[in-house]
């Protein structure tokens, strides 16, 4: 397959369908810059799961964001005709398909968007009306790169190439009043993909007390469904009390409340990537991922990963024994917030 067509400019409404996971989603926001830069006359409107729509309420790379439920009122076959003919509404000139399944290039198709750009993931091809290839070098590449690599293909440039999310005021308030005075770490010990990405929770409560009683720090823990259990083992293995609002936040409230964080210590994770993006420092651990295509593009963080001979498996459970975890100590991530705090990051 040659090189796709270059998109012409004269596009004036424009569906970006988003990436279905969190990280992934913050990861493609230099492709949304990218997309702002070349056509900024255009509307620009978001399309994803709800909980992914949060990050976009509001953001500067957008002007409006549809949700697309698949649970709700877009589930099964009947959903997927409802949401094409609600985008089919909207009038849309192109698509870009950020997203690789089929889904999304029948989605656009059916909603009779004339261009449709993405990458030939998925045997979806034939959908597409400027398909990029896609091969191993592009499959190498760290995910931002990917997708700013398919748009580059399509003629599209330019933008910050920052991660980026925002906060409104009154988000931010919401947070000062919740979280009150103190120097706040925050600490993520979940991981919505599986549990082969989760460090463990006596090691995240002997790294969260040591900061408490060493750098006068104060605790919270944060995360979705995902985090609960480990948070609740965390506050029982803790000498030091934390705040735990695991569970107990929206995308948009975890945030806000993450945002003013003199750091946060996280798995590979969603919010890794969302701490990234607001500019928090970062201790990032690294197990049976591959941190060559997902680590956080923050400027001030430390990535601690040992290296074994089963990873990077990418497995959501690790069916042996774990090792690429167990033998990261709590000491290895005790120095690795120090050398940020000390720094002042």
């Amino acid at each position: 397959m040659g090189a796709p067509e270059t998109l012409s400019r004269d596009c004036r409404k424009i569906l970006i369908r988003s990436p279905n996971w969190i990280g992934d989603a913050v990861m493609a926001t230099p492709a949304m810059s990218a997309l702002r830069s070349t056509f900024p006359g255009a509307t620009l409107v978001v399309a994803a799961h709800p909980q992914v729509a949060e990050l976009f309420r509001p953001h500067p790379y957008c002007d409006a964001v549809v949700d697309y439920d698949r649970r709700g009122r877009h589930r099964g076959p009947g959903g997927v005709f409802r949401f094409a003919w609600e985008l089919r509404r909207e009038r849309f000139d192109l698509a870009i398909l950020l997203q690789n399944a089929v889904e999304a290039a029948i989605l656009a198709f059916l909603a009779g968007i004339p261009r449709r750009a993405g990458y030939c993931t998925d045997l979806r091809g034939p959908l597409l009306t400027h398909g990029v290839p896609v091969g191993e070098r592009e499959r190498r590449l760290h995910h931002t790169e990917y997708y700013c690599n398919m748009l580059a293909m399509l003629g599209i440039s330019g933008g910050d190439a920052q991660l980026r999310l925002s906060c409104t005021a009154e988000e931010q308030d919401w947070a000062r009043r919740t979280l009150g005075p103190g120097r706040w770490i925050a600490i993520h010990p979940g991981a919505a993909y599986g549990s082969a990405k989760r460090w463990f929770p006596d090691r995240f409560a002997a790294v969260a007390d040591h900061l408490a009683a060493h750098h006068d720090a104060r605790i919270v823990l944060v995360g979705g469904s995902d985090a609960v259990a480990a948070a609740r083992d965390m506050e029982l293995a803790m000498t030091h009390r934390p705040l735990s609002l695991a569970g107990r936040t929206s995308i948009r409230q975890f945030m806000a409340i993450l945002e003013p964080c003199r750091l946060l210590i996280t798995n590979d994770s969603g919010p890794m990537h969302v701490g990234a993006a607001l500019g928090v420092p970062l201790v990032a651990i690294f197990g049976p991922t591959d941190h060559t295509t997902t680590s956080p593009l923050a400027v001030h963080h430390r990535l601690v990963r040992k290296p074994t001979d089963c990873a990077p498996c990418l497995k959501r459970h690790c069916p042996t024994d774990h090792r690429c975890m167990l033998a990261i100590t709590a000491d290895d991530v005790i120095q690795a917030a120090a050398e940020l705090l000390e720094n002042g990051s």
